[in-house]
């Protein structure tokens, strides 16, 4: 239930109770009155009559009633002149009675009839008035929440978005209440969030370019070394260095938006096999082979990425199998941690980020899902029934120009 609906159901309610609170006093009030104006006027007559009947004169008062009720009587010889509202038969009767003797009881009586029915006349009355009351003000309930709700909605997805990278994303600050206050705490997170990550960004791609020479001249330095395992140590460890730091230049790319994607027509059995090409204890396996139109370049950087990182964090052999426009990138060992695997499957990987010594991304999962999302691709991440941990890249069938549903 939204929190339009909970308004409306609020407002609602409220106006419910109070035209029934307001209902049920005007009804105990008017009844009061009624009966309280019928007792003085029928016992204004009974005092007349008695005197009459002093003065032996003609009256509409009965002496000693056969239909007098008991309590009437009862308080009569106790000497009380009573008057009481008999409802106890098909139709109302007010009495009025009074001792004329030691004997005698001089009672007069009416049908109360008519006040019943005019004060069932107003019952009817006041319940069409708390209905249409009530329906008019749920009415502007229900409008007040839908747009209360419509508001806080938008606010959400836009959170969503600026979350899920969309950081130009903004709330329209309508009004001055709690939820345009919300909306301009939105705006000023992305705001914020947007300068932090656009400077961690100039920070990446600033060291990344300013370690270029210094590993330039490593290079050529082992390369003067004297042959040996020495100079092989260091040439490893020049390699190592240069891929780490062209991987964080394509991180960096990859966060501008400034990669370009370039597609043409391949198959997936042919980028898969380039892509493993000089991975050791890696298979190829073709199920069901297709040609898609995408990026070749970013596709087989994608399936290498995540044969290394099997390779490095998994166990062999590592199963690389074609099935129409998926890849899956299968490995023997442990499977992802599961604090690794919830962070893969909400945020994606983030950078470095290992969630134990047994499992890590480095930033090979994070080249992976850019390069993906660049093409309009979907990666997915599991750990199998059977053991190891399985990587599925589903490439769209229409080319990285066509819609695409995550599922």
């Amino acid at each position: 239930m939204n929190i339009g609906t909970k308004v409306a159901l609020a407002v609602a309610t409220t106006a419910v109770c109070v035209a029934a609170t307001i209902g049920v006093l005007v009804h105990r009030i008017t009844a009061g009155n009624q009966l309280a104006t019928a007792r003085a006027e029928l016992d204004r007559q009974l005092m007349s009559a008695a005197y009459d009947f002093t003065a032996a004169r003609k009256s509409a008062a009965r002496v000693d009633p056969s239909n007098l009720p008991g309590p009437v009587a009862e308080a009569v010889r106790r000497g009380v002149r009573v008057t009481y509202l008999q409802t106890d038969g098909t139709r109302p009767v007010l009495w009025a009675a009074t001792r004329v003797s030691d004997r005698n009881v001089l009672a007069l009586s009416r049908s109360y009839t008519p006040e019943a029915r005019s004060l069932a006349a107003l019952d009817g009355t006041l319940a069409a008035a708390g209905a249409a009351a009530t329906f008019v003000v749920s009415l502007a309930g229900l409008i007040l929440g839908t747009r209360v709700g419509r508001r806080a909605t938008a606010a959400a997805r836009t959170a969503e978005r600026i979350a899920d990278g969309e950081l130009d994303a903004r709330v329209d600050p309508d009004g001055r209440d709690e939820i345009a206050r919300l909306a301009v705490s939105v705006n000023s997170m992305a705001d914020a969030l947007s300068a932090r990550l656009e400077s961690e960004r100039r920070v990446t791609a600033d060291i990344a370019h300013e370690l270029r020479s210094p590993i330039t001249t490593m290079a050529t330095a082992s390369g003067l070394l004297p042959s040996g395992p020495a100079s092989r140590l260091m040439a490893a460890g020049v390699d190592r260095l240069r891929g780490l730091v062209e991987d964080v230049l394509e991180v960096a790319r990859l966060d501008a938006d400034a990669a370009t994607v370039e597609c043409e027509p391949r198959q997936m059995s042919a980028m898969a096999r380039r892509a493993v090409n000089g991975l050791d204890a890696v298979e190829v396996r073709v199920v069901q082979d297709a040609v898609v139109t995408t990026d070749p370049r970013r596709v087989e950087r994608i399936v290498t990425n995540l044969a290394a990182n099997a390779l490095s964090h998994g166990a062999p052999p590592v199963l690389v199998e074609v099935a129409g426009t998926e890849i899956r990138v299968r490995d023997d060992g442990p499977g992802f941690p599961p604090e690794l695997l919830a962070v893969l499957r909400t945020s994606g990987p983030q950078r470095f980020f290992t969630g134990s010594a047994a499992y890590g991304t480095g930033l090979g999962l994070t080249i992976a899902v850019g390069q993906a999302r660049l093409i309009r691709a979907w990666l997915s991440f599991r750990n199998r029934p059977e053991g190891g941990a399985e990587v599925v890249l589903r490439l769209p069938a229409d080319g990285p120009d066509s819609d695409r549903t995550d599922t």
